[in-house]
């Protein structure tokens, strides 16, 4: 081959491996701008929530620290409720889904294509949350009065009368024991002293 034909093709060569870099990166651009414009929608529709939750968020205390109320950045935001829950968007970007993580796995409390669903369990959520930090802070504790009540009497009698069943149960065993002894022990002398035997006979 003549070196104008290598040069050529060499020149081909080059221009495709151009030609196609240039299309990757305009391809990457793409998907980037298709990713960014994915995670804005998925943030525009937590913000909606955010705005419908907006009252009931600041009913809330704001000296309580169980609730965080913020949207998190990143390829897939968030609308956080508090540390062990929150709401995203599905794959199609248009689900809502509430979600809550438990010892045993992530839990869906509420998922709908609808904003009002899941702003009402999102209530309902924060109002037991707070209901259960109240409880837990009064202390629903009730004080026992002195002495037994009934039915710790009632708890104590029948304690009392199966420990003296017991007794008597382990009691009659060990007589049982000592009369099956006895018996063996002369069944035993009986065999091995014939004379013994026919002088209790002559009796």
């Amino acid at each position: 081959m003549s070196e104008a034909g290598q040069s050529a093709v060499s020149g081909t060569n080059v221009r495709s491996l151009s030609d196609a870099m240039r299309e990757m990166k305009n391809a990457a651009a793409d998907r980037a701008d298709v990713v960014v414009e994915m995670r804005e929608a998925s943030r525009t529709r937590l913000e909606l929530l955010a705005q419908e939750l907006q009252p009931v968020f600041d009913d809330v205390p704001a000296d309580d620290p169980s609730f965080d109320f913020a949207i998190s950045s990143g390829e897939q935001p968030r609308l956080w409720i508090d540390a062990v829950a929150h709401v995203t968007m599905g794959r199609d970007r248009r689900t809502y889904r509430f979600l809550r993580d438990t010892r045993l796995g992530r839990v869906v409390l509420a998922e709908s294509t609808d904003l009002a669903p899941v702003a009402d369990q999102v209530t309902r959520y924060i109002a037991e949350r707070m209901v259960e930090r109240q409880r837990a802070v009064e202390g629903d504790v009730e004080t026992l009065p002195r002495g037994d009540t009934p039915e710790e009497a009632a708890v104590s009698d029948i304690s009392g009368k199966s420990a003296w069943r017991s007794f008597l149960g382990g009691l009659g065993l060990v007589l049982l024991g000592g009369v099956v002894g006895v018996a063996t022990v002369a069944i035993a002398m009986w065999d091995r002293f014939p004379e013994l035997n026919g002088l209790l006979s002559g009796y």
